[in-house]
């Protein structure tokens, strides 16, 4: 009886293993953030309207520095995202999906690698179209940054943590069918030749010197938290 015992328990210790595994993998599909924003050929660079982040499973303190992060990123990659143009950018563990509208309204949703690109989209085409049937054309003459309230971005974030049952919900929307171009591409790929990021990062304004310091160390120890 004791070795049938001690197979019980050996298989009872697997089990528990399997459980925290397929626990710790659903967790792992997320959204981190998502950004609407302003472009447009006028403008330096775009201005976001309105931000939402999940930022829980970071500590506290870095908590600010990947918001930062979050918004440079939204930022530099919407500004190379042509009017009508879908595209993915990965770098590291992260995938920033951007869409511009022909208007110059713009979308980004941060995501991780595993996070289906035609659910960010169809996130995006959704909560654009909400946007503005909520503040109508009032959007394109702001000049301050996130200074349009928009409560259902937050509902959008929680919604769309998960995929699958987001997916559901999408199934019977035909705002981005299967003909529709995603462009997916690298961090090198979108910046302009002879660009680095490293670079765009120690000249922006929208970074503190401790979120400079913080994509430094990060970038050391490759052990990116935000998107680096």
């Amino acid at each position: 009886e004791t070795p049938k015992k001690g197979h019980k328990q050996n298989a009872g210790r697997k089990h528990r293993r399997g459980d925290i595994r397929s626990a710790a993998k659903k967790t792992m599909v997320k959204v981190v953030g998502i950004s609407i924003l302003r472009t447009g050929s006028d403008l330096p660079d775009p201005i976001p309207l309105c931000m939402a982040c999940e930022l829980s499973s970071f500590g506290f303190f870095q908590r600010q520095g990947v918001k930062e992060m979050l918004t440079f990123f939204s930022k530099t990659f919407t500004k190379r995202t042509q009017p009508g143009q879908r595209q993915s950018i990965t770098h590291e563990q992260y995938v920033v999906h951007c869409y511009v509208r022909s208007d110059g309204l713009a979308g980004a949703v941060t995501t991780d690698l595993e996070y289906p690109a035609r659910v960010a989209f169809v996130l995006l085409t959704q909560i654009l179209d909400e946007f503005t049937g909520a503040v109508g054309d009032s959007w394109k003459t702001v000049t301050t940054p996130e200074s349009v309230s928009f409560p259902p971005i937050e509902n959008y974030l929680q919604k769309y943590q998960d995929p699958a049952t987001a997916d559901k919900v999408t199934k019977i929307q035909k705002d981005l069918d299967e003909t529709t171009q995603i462009l997916h591409k690298t961090i090198d790929s979108v910046l302009e030749r002879g660009s680095k990021l490293d670079d765009l990062v120690e000249r922006s304004d929208d970074l503190s010197k401790q979120s400079k310091m913080f994509y430094k160390q990060a970038k050391k120890t490759n052990s990116c938290c935000v998107i680096s």
